[in-house]
C-alpha cells in the first residue's frame, strides 16, 4: 500500500446504479487525472439489489484507487454518505451522486476554490434539467420553508455535491446523531464557505428511488432536525384558541344577561368538538415526531454496519 497522503477523496453512494457506473468512473477518472493529485474514490454500496457491487469490484480490480464499502443492508443515502466520510482520508472530500446529475467536471472548479482558502465549496444548481414542474415547485417551497424556520442558513438549490476541507469533515464526524440531514450539518459547522453555480443534467439512466413520499419524509427530517418552530407554533395556536374561547365566554355572558338562556345548538357544539379534537391530534403528532427522534437517539445503535470492504 502506498504511503503517499491522499489529497482528494471522492465519495459515491451507490444504490442500484449498475447502468451508470462505467460512464461515471470514465468521467471521474478523467477529471482527477487532470488535477494531478493523489486521490481515492470511495463507493458506498447501500444494499444494492442489482449487480452494482459486482461492477464496483471489477472497477476496483482495475484501479486500486477505487475503494468499496459494502453496507450490510440499505441504510439510506444520508447514512451511506456518513460511512464514506468516516473512511475518507483525503485533505479534501467531495460527495457526488452516482446518477451523473451532478457533473464530475465541476470538481475542477471546486478544487480551485478550495486552493483559494475556502473550507466548504458547495455546488448550487442554476437550473434543474429533466425535472417536472411539480418537483421544481416542491423543492423551491422546501428551501423557502426551512430557510425561514431554521436558525442555520441552508443554501437553496444545493444538494450534497460540494467540497469539504479535512477540518470540516472532522467536525462533522463529531456529530453522531441518528436522524441525519446532511445539508443542514454541512451548513451548521460553519467555516469559510462559498458556492459554484452549475446547470444540473437529467439523470443518465435508470429510475430514481426518490418518490414524493420519500421526499416528503426527507423534508420533515430536515425541518424537525433543524428547527423547534413546529413546537412553538402549536403553543401559540393553543394560546390563540384560549383567547378566542375567553372572548366567546364573555359574549355568551353578555348575551344571556340581555336575552336570557337559550337551548344551545347541536351543530355548533359538534363543530367546536371536532375542531379542538383536530388541533389536539395535530399537536400530538408534532410532539410525536420529536419524541420519535429522541427515542432513536437514546437507543444508541450504530449508524450503519459494514459487511465487506475492498481497498482499505
Amino acid at each position: 500500500m502506498s504511503t503517499n497522503p491522499v489529497v482528494l477523496s471522492i465519495i459515491v453512494p451507490v444504490y442500484n446504479e449498475e447502468s451508470n457506473l462505467d460512464y461515471l468512473f470514465q468521467r471521474l477518472e478523467s477529471v482527477v487525472q487532470n488535477l494531478n493529485l493523489s486521490y481515492e474514490i470511495i463507493c458506498v454500496n447501500d444494499g444494492s439489489q442489482d449487480n452494482s457491487l459486482q461492477d464496483l469490484i471489477v472497477h476496483h480490480q482495475r484501479n486500486s484507487a477505487i475503494k468499496i464499502i459494502n453496507l450490510s443492508r440499505n441504510f439510506g443515502k444520508e447514512i451511506a454518505l456518513t460511512a464514506g466520510l468516516d473512511y475518507a482520508r483525503g485533505q479534501a472530500v467531495i460527495p457526488i451522486d452516482s446518477d451523473l446529475q451532478d457533473p464530475p467536471e465541476l470538481i475542477l472548479d471546486l478544487v480551485a476554490k478550495w486552493k483559494e482558502g475556502y473550507d466548504v465549496v458547495y455546488a448550487t444548481r442554476r437550473s434543474r434539467q429533466g425535472e417536472t414542474a411539480l418537483k421544481k415547485l416542491t423543492a423551491f417551497l422546501f428551501y423557502r420553508v426551512i430557510g425561514k424556520m431554521s436558525k442555520i442558513s441552508i443554501p437553496p438549490n444545493t444538494g450534497d455535491f460540494r467540497l469539504l476541507d479535512r477540518r470540516v469533515v472532522e467536525a462533522i464526524k463529531l456529530m453522531p446523531e441518528r436522524t441525519r440531514f446532511m445539508k443542514g450539518l454541512f451548513s451548521w459547522v460553519g467555516y469559510r464557505q462559498t458556492s459554484v453555480l452549475f446547470d444540473r443534467d437529467p439523470r443518465l439512466s435508470g429510475k430514481t428511488t426518490w418518490n414524493y413520499w420519500k421526499l416528503w419524509n426527507f423534508a420533515l427530517d430536515g425541518i424537525f432536525t433543524f428547527s423547534s418552530i413546529p413546537l412553538k407554533v402549536w403553543s401559540y395556536m393553543g394560546l390563540l384558541i384560549s383567547c378566542l374561547a375567553l372572548l366567546y365566554i364573555v359574549f355568551l355572558i353578555v348575551r344571556i344577561s340581555i336575552i336570557g338562556i337559550e337551548v344551545p345548538g347541536y351543530a355548533s357544539t359538534i363543530v367546536a368538538v371536532l375542531f379542538l379534537g383536530g388541533i389536539q391530534l395535530i399537536s400530538l403528532g408534532v410532539i410525536g415526531e420529536y419524541l420519535g427522534r429522541i427515542y432513536d437517539e437514546v437507543k444508541q445503535r450504530p449508524l450503519y454496519l459494514v459487511r465487506d470492504i475492498y481497498g482499505f
